[in-house]
């Protein structure tokens, strides 16, 4: 049992240590040695860190000029794209784009599109700016977006801008929404048109929601997704050996209290989350986590309720009790498998849930193994003792 429970601190230590940080990839390709087959030159460069995009443009500061050339490669057909300035905010509504979209008939359809709420259509209208010299082409699954953005003089923020940058299905010439998971939330960031120094939104070290969602699914991940199992493991295996009570019901309870408390701070960022971007719904990734929260919450209160063990309801109270409990661990799991395909990090760090996973169900699965073992041979062993205690007994009387 003693190693079972370094095995189990083991477990969690690790859970910790691979959720702490989530990274991305930046782009494979450079934007520095890229030569335009129209002969166009640009004075800068930057290689967007989502989507397989790039940006060139050239800044006038005395006119307040922007000549911006936007590349979308890896591109499959059925495919539209899209960039923008967003003069109000580091979202997306406010974004003042230009969308294009390769033909059925090898034409690139380009346009200009305000971006007024998270439900448009990118329907075409004009923008909060001039827009003029708008072409594009769409050569070995790349498209080339060129436009002269007539901004103003005075910029503010030292001559910075907020981009935003998408791509989408299409049906037909009808332009699906945006996957609204992994690059396609991580695709805006902030252009210093004078340093040329770009940066995620919301500052150096990624935007505040990209954290904010991280933070979410470190906690939920940690905490219903892995301490949940590993206290039902606790409560269900440590029982066994005698010399385990009660120490075995406080670690369980702390294990899980704990769980509970940081699963309830995860599912409130959660909310957060949700609050903040009205249009983007996780439909049934809500519903779990709200139905996690809720009966956790149950759970939690049934605690001061529980009978005494020699009560004729407390049988009841333990089917109640042990339903629910395995109800949150399924939950959780799934949940976190949930978030995952959401936030769509590296592969090793799905990779590395899973075995956690995987190694709980083994220590889980020998576990029960040998908890029957002991139970039965504990029976076995009182029913001999009985039966000679009985035989002694029965000798007694007649001697």
């Amino acid at each position: 049992m003693v190693s079972m429970m370094k095995f189990l601190n083991q477990i969690l230590c690790l859970s910790l240590v691979l959720s702490i940080s989530m990274t991305t990839l930046s782009s494979a390709q450079t934007c520095s040695n890229y030569k335009f087959s129209s002969n166009n030159v640009f004075d800068s460069c930057n290689d967007l860190p989502f989507l397989d995009s790039f940006l060139h443009y050239t800044y006038e500061s005395s006119t307040g000029s922007l000549h911006i050339a936007y590349r979308h490669t890896k591109l499959t057909s059925g495919k539209w794209v899209a960039w923008a300035v967003n003069p109000t905010s580091t979202g997306m509504v406010g974004a003042q784009a230009i969308v294009a979209y390769p033909q059925s008939d090898g034409t690139v359809r380009v346009y200009t599109s305000p971006i007024r709420s998270y439900q448009t259509s990118l329907q075409e209208g004009d923008l909060s700016f001039n827009v003029s010299g708008l072409s594009a082409t769409y050569e070995n699954n790349e498209i080339v977006v060129l436009a002269s953005l007539k901004l103003s003089q005075d910029l503010g923020n030292g001559g910075t801008i907020n981009t935003v940058w998408q791509d989408g299905s299409m049906s037909g010439n009808s332009l699906l929404p945006h996957p609204t998971s992994g690059n396609n939330v991580r695709s805006l960031s902030t252009l210093n048109l004078v340093s040329g120094v770009s940066a995620a939104a919301g500052g150096a070290g990624g935007s505040s929601k990209l954290r904010k969602r991280n933070i979410h699914g470190i906690l939920n991940g940690v905490s219903w997704g892995i301490m949940m199992p590993i206290g039902a493991i606790i409560a269900r295996y440590l029982r066994v050996a005698k010399s385990a009570d009660p120490a075995w019901f406080y670690i369980h309870v702390f294990c899980q209290a704990s769980a509970y408390i940081i699963g309830v701070a995860g599912w409130a960022t959660g909310l957060k989350l949700g609050g903040d971007s009205p249009g983007i719904q996780y439909s049934t990734h809500r519903a779990i986590g709200i139905a996690l929260f809720s009966l956790a919450t149950v759970q939690v209160f049934a605690m001061f309720l529980r009978p005494k063990p020699e009560h004729k309801h407390r049988l009841y109270w333990n089917i109640y009790h042990h339903t629910i409990g395995y109800t949150i661990i399924i939950l959780g799991v799934v949940n976190v498998f949930k978030g995952l395909g959401i936030l769509s990090p590296k592969k090793q760090w799905k990779n590395a849930y899973i075995g956690i996973i995987v190694a709980l169900a083994i220590v889980a699965t020998l576990l029960e193994a040998f908890t029957w073992y002991v139970v039965i041979k504990r029976r076995k062993l009182e029913a001999k003792t009985a039966q000679h205690g009985a035989s002694n007994g029965a000798r007694s009387q007649y001697a």
